[in-house]
Order: C-alpha cells, then structure tokens, then sequence
C-alpha cells in the first residue's frame, strides 16, 4: 500500500493542522494505476478522545467530490463554498475517497452539481449499502485491507477515461498553481475557451462555478500570505486579489476562512502557531 507524500505546505482542507495532530491520525493512500484519472487519494482519520473533551475540526472548501464513510452518514458529497467544522470526539474513525476535481463525473454521469448541498447515496454508483461500507472499512485491521477493498469496488465500476474530465482538472490544478489567475476571464483567455462553456464544463465536471474556485484558492492563499508575513495592509492585500470593495473581500474570507483578515492576523500573532492547510 503506498501512502501519498504530504509536502510542506500543501493546499486547502483542514484548519489548525498542527494542533489537530495531537488529537487524530490522519493518513492519505495512492489508489491502484487504472483509478488514478479519477481519484486523487484515500484518507483514513482515526481517534480515541476517550475520557478528553470534543475537538471541533474546521475544514475549508475544495472543489473535489468525497464519498465518505462514517458510522451512520456515509455518502457522497459534493463540493461546498463554504467552511464546516466536524466535532471529533469519543472514539471513532472515517474512511474518505477524494475524487480529483472532474474525476466523479465520469462515474455519476449527471452534473455534478446536482450534489450541491444534497449528499448522495453511495448506491448510486456502486453496487454496495452504505450499512456494507461502513462495516468492511470502519472496523479496527490492517487498512491495506481496507485500501484494497475499495480499489476492487471502483475498479469494478470503473468508468471510460474522459477527455473532458481530464481537461477540467488540468484547469483547476492551473488555477491552483498560477496565484495570478484572478477571474474567468483570465482562465478563458489561457486556455482559449468562452466563459459560458467553462461554466457548463464546471457545472457538468466539478459542481461549482469556475469563479467560485479561483476565489476558494485565492484567498486560501491570502491566509497562507498572511501567516508568513507577506501581508499586513489588507486593503492592498484585498486589491491585489482582484476585489474592488473591501467588504466584500472581509465577508468571502470570512465564508472561507471562517474568521474576518483582521481576525486571523491577530490570531497568528496570538498563538504564534501556523495554520496548515492540508489537500
């Protein structure tokens, strides 16, 4: 079972990585070759606070599809716009699948953004119960088991390779990388495809707006600046991410973020402690 490399400063998903560490084991595994198309990885979080208060865990927006396995709640769910927090407490532990950005259309096969808001029963694209699921990748074993389990069951559904859904996670991977790309505009003109057919390709391919993601990687990326100290003037922090009104730019970072800038820079000074912000 390879387990995927976690690089020093990788992009979007849990807030307050470091202090998190302490209260969880969290592990991300390669899927087998013929599913890599689609699936970026498998995440495995496991604890025991028996005895020890809840821990509320903030994860932030990311434009990838998770069908995720947890007592009682197993589904598919789609991408959000919005920070949510999981409280972990007791003992547990949660089996996640993320599809790359694109990489569950092909398995769905209708708009993925028909799962905004509206988790999906995992029946759908498999042959299996939720009650199944839960049983064979919950239970305490080796998790090779586990990853090979679920490699098996998608590797049986497995879906046509598609052009389309290769293109549109090119696409995101390039608004992730290029911290120039501001607007759809921009992404329209590199890659040479109107702004209408960007949003059908995202509506169909990823679930949310192509706008909606630049703004999810930017100002992710405004907090990763502010952490290291590259910015303390908001206003021109709030400019050079395309915004013309700074109440706005203080209301998506707070959707985001889940605290306003000025919030966050003084929570950095306060405690000191980075904020990891993991894929």
């Amino acid at each position: 079972m390879k387990q995927v490399e976690q690089g020093d400063r990788p992009s979007m998903g849990l807030l307050n990585l470091n202090e998190g560490d302490q209260r969880y084991q969290l592990t991300r595994h390669a899927p087998s070759e013929a599913l890599r198309p689609f699936v970026k990885h498998y995440w495995i979080v496991s604890w025991d606070l028996t005895g020890l208060e809840p821990y509320p865990q903030h994860l932030v927006p990311n434009p990838c599809v998770n069908l995720v396995v947890e007592r009682n709640n197993t589904f598919c769910f789609g991408p959000s716009e919005r920070k949510f927090s999981y409280l972990v407490s007791g003992k547990g532990r949660v089996f996640g699948v993320k599809f790359k950005p694109g990489g569950f259309y092909p398995f769905l096969r209708v708009p993925v953004s028909s799962l905004y808001g509206q988790p999906m029963d995992v029946s759908r694209i498999l042959d299996v119960t939720a009650g199944s699921l839960e049983e064979r990748l919950l239970r305490d074993g080796d998790d090779t088991d586990k990853i090979d389990y679920i490699d098996q069951l998608l590797c049986a559904h497995l879906p046509a390779e598609d052009a389309q859904a290769t293109l549109v996670n090119d696409i995101v991977q390039q608004i992730e990388q290029n911290r120039e790309m501001l607007r759809v505009d921009d992404l329209s003109s590199y890659w040479k495809i109107h702004k209408r057919k960007l949003q059908r390709l995202f509506n169909q391919y990823v679930g949310i707006g192509p706008k909606t993601v630049i703004k999810l990687y930017r100002l992710q990326n405004a907090a990763e600046w502010m952490e290291r100290g590259l910015h303390y003037d908001l206003v021109k922090l709030s400019q050079d991410l395309g915004y013309h009104d700074q109440s706005h730019f203080i209301r998506d970072f707070k959707s985001i973020i889940g605290s306003t800038p000025e919030e966050y820079l003084h929570s950095r000074h306060r405690n000191g402690e980075r904020r990891g912000l993991m894929n």
